[in-house]
C-alpha cells in the first residue's frame, strides 16, 4: 500500500537542502518540561537503586495494609523497574520465570477472565455499531409513516434531524459526561448504565408514533452511545498487559464494524415482517428495537468482568484491585507487578497536575497545540470523508439509484459486511505504513470512490447506474476501513503528553461526535438541494482538503517513545508545514519518475539521556521537578 504513499514508509524523510534541515535539539522550554515530565511519567522507576526501591515498597505495604503481600510486591516492583530483571535473580521461582517469559514470547497467551472481559468489550463495541447503523433501514419506510416523505427542505431537516439526535446528544452533553460517571460510578458501573440506556432507549424508540417523539427516543440514545465510545477503550487498556494492550483497544474499531454490519444484516432480516392487527410498521419498529438486545446481554456479561484495577486504586481500593489483577493474570507476581506500578504511576500523574490549568495549557503550549490541531484535523477527516453518509444513509441512496427496496438493504449489508473484513488488516498496516502514510494513501482513493458514485447518477442506464453506484460504495470501504477507519482514535491516543491525555481524548471524541451530527443532519438537504451528483462531490473535494490538512499538519507517531512524540510535537508549525509542501516533488520524483532522491530526516532525536533527567541520582531528579515547575 505505501508504495503508491508520497512518503518513505520507514520514516518521515524527504529531499530537503542542508540550510533548512531542523533540529529539535533546540526545544523550547515549556516542550523540555513536558519530556521531561513525559520521561518520568513513561516509567516512573527508571534510575531508582535496589535499597531504596525496596525501602519504598515496604513503606507502600504498610501504609495501604498490604504486609501480606511484600514478597510478591518485592518481586514486582523489580519486574516494573527492569522487565528482564528475573533472568537474573535469585528471587524468582522458575515457575516466575516461565510465566514472565511466555507473557512476551506467548503474549496471546492470557487467562480466560482476560477474555471474557475482550468479549464482553467487544460485543460493547457491537452495541455502538448496531445502533449507529438500524437507522440505516429503518429511514427507507418510517417517514412515509410519520408523513415526512414528501420530498421537500422540511421533511428532509426533519429526517436527518431524527437521524442525527443520538450524536447531537454526544457532541453536547453526554460525551462531557464520561469523566464524572467513571469518576463516581468506576468503569464497570459506566459500561453497565450506558448499555442499559442503549437497551432502553431502543426498545423506546420502536414505540413511537410521530418524528418528534422518534426524536426524543434518540436524543436520550446518546447518552447510552458517548459515554461507552470513552469507556470501553480505557476499561479495555487498563485491563490489559501492556505487550497486547494496543491491538486490544485497536479491536473497539474493528468491532463498532462488526456491529454496522450486523445492524444492515438485521434490517434486512426485518424488512419482510408484516404489520399486524393495531400495528403500523413492525418492520422498522423491530430494527430500531432489535439494537438494544446486546446492551442487555452486555449488562448481564459487565456483572461478573472485573472492575478496572487502575480505577480502584485511585480510589485508595489497593486491596481489591489485586485481587481484581489475579483474575487478569496468571501469577500474583505479575498481579503485584502491575498493582504496584500503577500506584507509582498515578502518583506521579497527580504530582504532574497540581497547580496546572491543563486545559488552558493544551492551547498555550505549542507542542500540545499542535498534537490537539493534528487530533481534530483526523478526527474531523474520519466524518467529513463521508463515510457515515454511506453508514447511515446507504440504502436511501440504492434506493435512488435505481435499486428495489430489499436489494438496497441487501446491498447496504454488503458495505458493512466489507467495512468490518477489511478493519481486520489495519491490526498489521497501521504498525507497518505508519498512521500518516495510509491516511496520505488511501483519501485520494476516497475521493475517487465518492466521484464514482456520484456521478453514476448522470448515468442513463439504470444497469450502469447501480453497477457504478455499487463499486463506488464498495471500494470506499475497502480504503476506509484500513485508514480513515482506526486511524483517528490511535492517534489521538498517541498524540497528547501523558498529563493532559484524557482531557485530549474527550475533547478528539467531542469533536467526531460533533462532525457526525452536522454530517448525518444536512445529508437529505444536501442531495435535495444537489442532487446525489452533488452532495457526493462535495465530500469528494472534502476528502482533497483533508490530504492537504494531513500533509501540513499531521505528524507520523509509528513507533516513537514518548519522549521521541514531544520532539515530533515540537517542531514549529510552519516549519512541518513547509516539510509537508517538499514531500510533493519528492513524492513524484520517487513513485512517478522512479527516481531516487537523497531522503531528508525531519526529526533528528535526542537520546533519551538527552532528553530526560530521570537518571538515578537526586540533582537530576530534582532538575525534573523545576522544569514542571516551570510550565506552572
Amino acid at each position: 500500500m505505501s508504495t503508491s504513499s508520497p512518503v518513505n514508509e520507514k520514516s518521515d524523510v524527504i529531499e530537503r537542502p542542508e540550510h533548512v534541515h531542523h533540529s529539535t535539539s533546540h526545544m523550547d522550554a515549556e516542550t523540555r518540561a513536558i519530556a521531561n515530565a513525559d520521561a518520568k511519567l513513561s516509567n516512573p522507576l527508571r534510575g531508582i537503586p535496589h535499597d531504596r526501591l525496596m525501602a519504598d515498597v515496604e513503606i507502600f505495604a504498610q501504609e495501604r495494609g498490604l504486609t501480606h503481600l511484600l514478597p510478591e510486591l518485592k518481586k514486582g516492583a523489580l519486574i516494573a523497574q527492569d522487565p528482564t530483571c528475573h533472568n537474573r535473580s535469585d528471587m524468582f521461582s522458575e515457575d516466575d520465570k516461565r510465566i514472565l517469559t511466555e507473557e512476551v514470547t506467548h503474549k496471546w497467551r492470557q487467562t480466560p477472565m482476560l477474555y471474557y472481559m475482550v468479549v464482553m468489550s467487544s460485543l460493547a463495541a457491537a452495541v455502538q455499531g448496531m445502533d449507529e447503523a438500524v437507522i440505516n433501514g429503518a429511514q427507507i419506510i418510517y417517514p412515509k409513516q410519520f408523513g415526512i416523505n414528501n420530498g421537500t427542505q422540511r421533511d428532509s431537516w426533519i429526517i436527518g434531524l431524527v437521524n442525527s439526535a443520538p450524536y447531537l446528544c454526544c457532541a453536547t452533553i453526554s460525551c462531557w459526561l464520561t469523566h464524572p460517571l467513571n469518576h463516581y460510578l468506576g468503569r464497570k458501573k459506566t459500561i453497565f448504565v450506558t448499555c442499559m440506556i442503549s437497551f432502553l432507549t431502543c426498545i423506546w424508540s420502536g414505540l413511537t408514533n410521530t418524528w418528534w417523539h422518534l426524536f426524543i427516543a434518540r436524543f436520550f440514545l446518546g447518552f447510552g452511545i458517548g459515554p461507552k465510545s470513552a469507556t470501553v477503550p480505557v476499561y479495555t487498556a487498563e485491563c490489559s498487559p501492556a505487550p497486547i494492550r494496543g491491538a486490544l483497544v485497536m479491536m473497539w474499531q474493528m468491532w463498532t464494524a462488526f456491529g454496522i454490519a450486523l445492524g444492515d444484516l438485521i434490517d434486512l432480516a426485518f424488512f419482510f415482517i408484516p404489520d399486524t392487527p393495531g400495528v403500523t410498521g413492525l418492520n422498522w419498529r423491530l430494527m430500531l428495537a432489535s439494537a438494544g438486545i446486546p446492551g442487555l446481554i452486555v449488562c448481564m456479561q459487565v456483572m461478573f468482568a472485573p472492575e478496572s484495577p487502575r480505577w480502584l486504586i485511585s480510589k485508595g481500593r489497593y486491596e481489591d484491585a489485586f485481587n481484581e489483577l489475579c483474575r487478569l493474570r496468571f501469577s500474583r507476581v505479575q498481579a503485584a507487578r502491575d498493582l504496584y506500578y500503577i500506584h507509582v504511576l498515578l502518583e506521579a500523574e497527580n504530582e504532574m497536575k497540581k497547580g496546572r490549568n491543563r486545559i488552558v495549557e493544551m492551547f498555550t503550549i505549542p507542542r500540545n497545540r499542535n498534537a490537539a490541531l493534528a487530533s481534530w484535523v483526523v478526527m474531523f477527516g474520519q466524518q467529513f470523508c463521508g463515510v457515515n453518509v454511506i453508514a447511515y444513509y446507504s440504502s436511501d441512496v440504492f434506493v435512488q439509484s435505481g435499486f428495489s427496496q430489499v436489494s438496497a438493504l441487501a446491498s447496504s449489508l454488503g458495505f458493512g459486511a466489507l467495512n468490518w473484513l477489511f478493519a481486520i488488516p489495519a491490526f498489521f498496516t497501521i504498525d507497518t505504513y505508519g498512521r500518516r502514510n495510509l491516511l496520505l494513501f488511501t483519501f485520494p482513493c476516497m475521493a475517487i470512490c465518492l466521484l464514482i458514485t456520484g456521478f453514476s447518477f448522470w448515468s442513463t442506464s439504470e444497469t450502469g447506474r447501480v453497477t457504478g453506484v455499487s463499486i463506488g460504495i464498495y471500494l470506499f470501504a475497502i480504503f476506509y476501513s484500513p485508514g480513515e477507519g482506526p486511524v483517528p482514535f490511535t492517534y489521538s491516543a498517541e498524540a497528547f503528553p501523558l498529563y493532559i491525555r484524557d482531557i485530549g481524548m474527550s475533547f478528539a471524541t467531542a469533536t467526531t461526535w460533533f462532525w457526525n451530527f452536522i454530517l448525518s443532519i444536512t445529508w437529505p438537504s444536501l442531495v435535495l438541494a444537489f442532487k446525489p451528483q452533488g452532495a457526493f462531490g462535495w465530500y469528494a473535494a472534502w476528502c482533497c482538503i483533508l490530504w492537504v490538512l494531513i500533509l501540513l499538519f499531521v505528524r507520523e507517531t509509528k513507533g516513537k517513545t514518548l519522549e521521541e512524540l514531544d520532539q515530533v510535537f515540537a517542531v514549529p508549525l510552519g516549519a512541518h508545514a513547509a516539510y509537508g509542501l517538499r514531500q510533493i516533488p519528492y513524492g513524484i520524483k520517487k513513485f512517478v519518475l522512479f527516481q531516487n532522491p537523497t531522503p531528508e530526516q525531519l526529526y533528528e532525536f535526542e537520546s533519551e539521556s538527552e532528553v530526560s533527567s530521570t537518571g538515578g541520582d537526586e540533582n537530576a531528579k530534582r532538575e525534573v521537578k523545576e522544569d514542571v515547575e516551570k510550565t506552572r
